[in-house]
């Protein structure tokens, strides 16, 4: 089995990545691939709204002069997807809401390529709106119908300069925890698909409020 990890923060070893790696361990332990998509650092423009992606039904972004189309293969291969962010203004980071609003939407209309992965997410911070960060990345797991895993509390951890996540000694727990349930989901769903115990899909069904 194989998980993709999302890495919203543009530093290459901040407090997101510090969280990474502990649950990466974790991971690792129970045999699981990791890879980690670092996209923070990367010049990734958001959707233009083209709609290219729906026309040519090829999996592909129209916009091809950065990673995001290979990420979306290797995020479509994977089993399971955590998106991790650090917080910018009460909200994810840039860059990485640009990426993730055009994998998204590339994945919904070319068959929900995500549909019943293993999702979880994680945030970085400083001090407040971790909650509506969390939020903001679990919005995109659940319109993808994940699977969703959890941990003790809300995926949340606090620092400012790099490493200072590590003295959150609760957020430690539940960076493992999440590692730990996810892992526990990835094998239920394992099963699951091998006894084919889950749904299938339908085509979504749009209602405009304005006619």
């Amino acid at each position: 089995m194989k998980i993709v990890i999302v890495n919203g923060s543009p530093r290459k070893k901040g407090n997101c990545d510090t969280a990474i790696k502990k649950m990466s361990e974790i991971f690792e332990q129970a045999s699981i691939e990791v890879e980690v998509l670092h996209v923070g650092n990367k010049k990734i423009t958001g959707c233009m709204a083209c709609n290219k992606c729906a026309t040519m039904q090829n999996e592909t972004c129209s916009i091809s002069d950065d990673k995001v189309n290979e990420y979306i293969q290797a995020m479509k291969q994977a089993d399971g997807i955590i998106l991790a962010s650090p917080v910018y203004f009460a909200g994810v980071a840039g860059t990485m809401k640009a990426f993730l609003d055009r994998v998204f939407y590339v994945s919904a209309v070319n068959g929900n390529l995500f549909r019943h992965k293993a999702g979880a997410s994680f945030v970085a911070l400083r001090r407040s709106g971790g909650i509506s960060t969390l939020n903001e990345l679990n919005h995109f797991l659940s319109f993808s119908e994940t699977f969703m895993a959890t941990a003790n509390y809300w995926a949340i951890g606090h620092g400012r300069d790099a490493g200072e996540i590590n003295d959150d000694t609760e957020a430690d727990q539940i960076a493992r925890l999440l590692a730990k349930n996810t892992t526990a989901l990835l094998h239920m769903l394992e099963q699951g698909r091998n006894k084919q115990l889950l749904p299938e899909g339908e085509s979504k069904i749009f209602t405009n409020f304005v006619r």
